[in-house]
């Protein structure tokens, strides 16, 4: 993002704690480009990625780069799913892929190649010709640099989100992936989150009608670990918040809203707004709990609290998309979706699916109704295939696995991807263009079409019809 200030390899991949300008939260100017929503034309040798399937693998060989607590993690899950090895793992710090190593050996699974001690430890990784998809869990500044590495190097890559923090490398990885073929995935979990599946299969049964507006968060207090001294490394993301204001995470919340609008399959985000609270939790929460020689103390948070964005669509519908890490309240992703004849909320109550509808003909009397019977009705063949799975081999009450194992059936049966590289830059450009919005007191700016055009035309998604994990062996 155009707001963030240099800051060294050494600082952000394992280096001191900032100082100076970094931790004083001085920032740059937005630069013009971080505005707009033009469209560049596609350059030759570039193809569109929309409809073509992976190449068929017998076993998908995943390497992964960025072994702290979610790169860890997920090098497991992905060891679980039939037909998957984890061939390599690198991390900055050597010891983590030797520890991650280590795991997946005491687990029975063959030891995969490490590689760490540098910044420049996954270019010697991806040299290998054992790994189909590269996996990225590093810190943020980092994912469009090993996204692309990966793709120029001939493999697919799935990226933690955000795939990147500013336009021109969102524009990048696009390029990027018509050039060579290979598809860019957003790592986006909460897509496949049970709740999450079924409101988009009523969405598009009808059941609320015509789909007026969404909303959609990330509401996590994260204020104990943003100041722990271990949980993220060298304090990077609580570093986010002294250099830009802007919606540093928002696609938990706006991806699922925006599959159940069917964006980039029939209608496209065209605007964007944003506004801000001013930022005080941070602050506070340093005051009453985090002694006084601590490394923050140096620090100026400029990121609001609460920042919303406020999205419209070609077709006119609105998706409010909400970030808020710094403030005491319960998770919530919100998850709310309304048309002409029903509501879903998510995130509502003390029901089992802690989800409520009101939805018409069925229902009057101003009286929601519980969730249950309708995720029953409409729940995801994902879900009745591998849910069983999913809680025992992933966290995030299992959808981490069902994303993972979604991903591996498609690239072992050679199929179209659920989500792709232009649904992955539309649902992260709302990172840079909150910053552009809010820089320009909230005025609204323009969402490019990263599918040049293709948007209008209607094809699948995350909605898919059923398919087989073909056998292993």
């Amino acid at each position: 993002m155009s707001e963030t200030p240099a800051v060294s390899r050494r600082l952000l991949l394992g280096g001191a704690v900032a100082t100076g300008a970094l931790a004083s939260g001085m920032t740059a100017a937005p630069s013009a480009s971080a505005a707009t929503g033009r469209t560049p034309r596609r350059r030759p040798g570039q193809k569109s990625m929309i409809g073509v399937p992976f190449e068929a693998h017998r076993t998908v060989r995943v390497g992964v780069i960025g072994l702290g607590n979610r790169g860890g993690g997920m090098a497991e899950g992905w060891a679980a799913v039939p037909g998957c090895t984890v061939t390599a793992v690198c991390d900055v710090r050597a010891d983590r892929a030797r520890r991650t190593a280590d795991r997946l050996v005491s687990k029975g699974e063959p030891r995969p190649a490490e590689y760490g001690g540098s910044a420049g430890s996954y270019t010697r990784m991806l040299r290998r010709d054992d790994i189909d998809l590269v996996y990225v869990a590093t810190p943020w500044e980092f994912h469009h640099e090993h996204g692309r590495a990966a793709l120029l190097s001939g493999r697919h890559a799935m990226v933690e989100l955000p795939v990147a923090t500013d336009l021109r490398q969102l524009w990048d990885l696009v390029d990027a992936s018509e050039r060579t073929q290979r598809h860019l995935l957003l790592a986006e979990n909460c897509s496949y989150g049970r709740n999450e599946l079924a409101m988009l299969r009523m969405a598009h049964a009808g059941v609320f009608g015509d789909i007026t507006n969404g909303h959609g968060g990330y509401l996590h207090d994260l204020r104990e670990l943003l100041f722990s001294d271990t949980y993220y490394t060298d304090s990077w993301r609580r570093l986010w918040h002294t250099r830009s204001t802007a919606s540093l995470y928002p696609m938990h919340g706006l991806a699922p809203i925006a599959a159940a609008m069917d964006i980039n399959r029939g209608d496209r985000m065209a605007t964007l707004s944003a506004t801000a609270t001013a930022p005080k939790g941070l602050a506070d929460y340093r005051e009453r709990f985090v002694p006084r020689e601590h490394p923050s103390w140096k620090e100026t948070y400029i990121n609001g609290d609460l920042v919303t964005c406020l999205i419209e669509t070609e077709k006119g519908r609105v998706v409010r998309a909400e970030h808020d890490v710094s403030s005491p309240r319960p998770y919530s992703r919100i998850n709310t979706l309304a048309g002409s004849r029903g509501i879903v909320e998510d995130y509502a109550g003390p029901a089992p699916t802690g989800a409520r509808v009101y939805l018409e003909p069925d229902h009057g009397g101003h009286a929601w109704r519980d969730f249950a019977d309708f995720r029953k009705e409409f729940d995801h063949w994902l879900w009745r295939k591998v849910g069983d799975d999913a809680a025992n081999n992933g966290g995030h009450g299992g959808m981490d696995y069902v994303l993972q194992w979604r991903t591996v059936q498609l690239m072992r049966a050679g199929l179209v991807p659920d989500i792709d590289v232009y649904d992955s830059a539309a649902w992260c450009a709302a990172v840079p263009l909150s910053a552009a919005s809010l820089a320009r007191q909230g005025r609204a700016v323009e969402i490019p079409d990263f599918t040049r055009g293709a948007w209008a035309g209607r094809r699948p998604g995350l909605d898919s019809g059923p398919t087989e994990m073909p056998p292993v062996g």
